[in-house]
């Protein structure tokens, strides 16, 4: 399926779909989305760039390997986690701030930044396992 129509379309395909995954993520805790969506979705748009041009250029384009950007993702979420407890609430309690930003007040929590965490795991993850799947094929 590696025609030069998919080919042409495919990075158009693949931004679009990243930039609608972080979309979800980031509406996922006032309607229906959230980390996990997202990465799925930032995953998928991976393995289409994959088909088309195949691991080695979703590599180049990542930058770093998948496994690591989940690690990291992992990091993200266990820190948010315990972010609560030297206030005295349990562990996973969200957490909210009210920073002013050029005269505007912006709420920002823990709720956020475990979900950008879990967004990594999963996008990491499960790219992970698609780049693999793609080089078997390949041989």
């Amino acid at each position: 399926m590696n025609t030069l129509i998919f080919r042409t379309i495919a990075p158009l395909l693949t931004a679009l779909m990243l930039l609608f995954s972080i979309f979800v993520l980031l509406r996922g805790h006032n309607e229906p989305g959230g980390g996990f969506i997202g990465g799925l979705i930032g995953a998928s748009a991976f393995a289409i760039y994959g088909i088309a041009f195949g691991v080695q250029a979703v590599r180049r384009a990542l930058k770093y390997h998948p496994m690591s950007i989940a690690g990291f993702g992992l990091l993200v979420s266990t820190i948010s986690g315990f972010v609560s407890a030297p206030l005295g609430y349990p562990f996973m309690t969200g957490v909210w701030i009210y920073p002013n930003l050029a005269g505007i007040e912006v709420p920002l929590a823990t709720v956020i930044s475990f979900d950008i965490g879990v967004y990594l795991v999963v996008v990491g993850t499960f790219t992970s396992i698609a780049l693999a799947l793609e080089e078997r094929d390949d041989g």
